[in-house]
C-alpha cells in the first residue's frame, strides 16, 4: 500500500511539472484581460514573428499584447523598432480593452 501511495504522489508531481508554462512555447495560456489604462509590467516573452509580447504585472497577471502599426514603441523618448524589446525589460504599457482583447496603444521601455 505504501508503494502504491508513493507512486501516486510521484505521478502527481510529474504531472504538475509538465503542466507548468514553458516560455519557449509559442503561446502562453491563462492570460488576463485588464481594464483600459497604463500599467508598469515586465516583459515575459517577446515573439518577433507574431509581433506580440507577453508581460507580467506586479500582481502576477500575464497580459498578451499584439502590436499593430498604430502601436507606439519608445525608449528614452525616441521611437524604436520592435526588435529592441527583450525578455526581462521593465515596460510601461498603455492598453485599451476591447472585449476579451487588449490593444496596446503605447509601450515605453523603461530600462
Amino acid at each position: 500500500m505504501k508503494k502504491l501511495l508513493t507512486f501516486a504522489v510521484l505521478l502527481a508531481l510529474v504531472s504538475v511539472s509538465f503542466a507548468e508554462e514553458d516560455d519557449s512555447s509559442k503561446e502562453i495560456r491563462n492570460t488576463s484581460v485588464v481594464e483600459s489604462g497604463t500599467y508598469q509590467v515586465t516583459a515575459k516573452k517577446v515573439d518577433p514573428e507574431e509581433k506580440e509580447i507577453y508581460v507580467t504585472m506586479e500582481d502576477g497577471k500575464v497580459l498578451e499584447l499584439y502590436f499593430s502599426d498604430a502601436t507606439k514603441l519608445t525608449q528614452g523618448g525616441k521611437d524604436v523598432a520592435f526588435d529592441v524589446l527583450k525578455k526581462g525589460q521593465k515596460l510601461e504599457v498603455q492598453v485599451e480593452r476591447g472585449g476579451a482583447k487588449l490593444k496596446p496603444l503605447a509601450v515605453t521601455i523603461l530600462d
